[in-house]
């Protein structure tokens, strides 16, 4: 059973840039799409992008796209998000997820770590 484990989260001032990681262990990391989701109180899960297994397709919400990028290592069975230029309405909990299908929704994902939290102050 494949786990996955956030790191990378902190406090950032309004402009700065954080990188999240996830490590995963177990099968199948390296088939599986990979996407982040963010939660923030009293709100739904939200998807933030999304990798499919060969690296060769991405996706993002609107409100991150251009400066948020996410890739792989499925070498170090790691995903990554490099966030830049981040704003307040970007704190939220973090969630790293594995799918066997290539999807945007939540509800298709199986596998989720426990997150991590970003704070962008402003």
């Amino acid at each position: 059973q494949m786990q996955l484990v956030e790191s990378g989260g902190g406090l950032v001032q309004a402009g700065g840039s954080l990188r999240l990681s996830c490590a995963g262990s177990g099968r199948p990391f390296s088939t599986s799409t990979l996407g982040w989701f963010r939660e923030t109180p009293g709100q739904e899960r939200k998807f933030v992008a999304a990798i499919n297994s060969s690296a060769r397709s991405s996706r993002y919400t609107d409100s991150v796209r251009g400066r948020f990028t996410i890739s792989r290592d499925n070498a170090k069975n790691t995903v990554y998000l490099q966030m830049n230029s981040l704003k307040p309405e970007d704190t939220a909990i973090y969630y790293c997820a594995a799918s066997a299908v290539w999807s945007m929704r939540s509800i298709d994902y199986r596998t989720w770590g426990r997150g991590t939290q970003v704070t962008v102050s402003s």
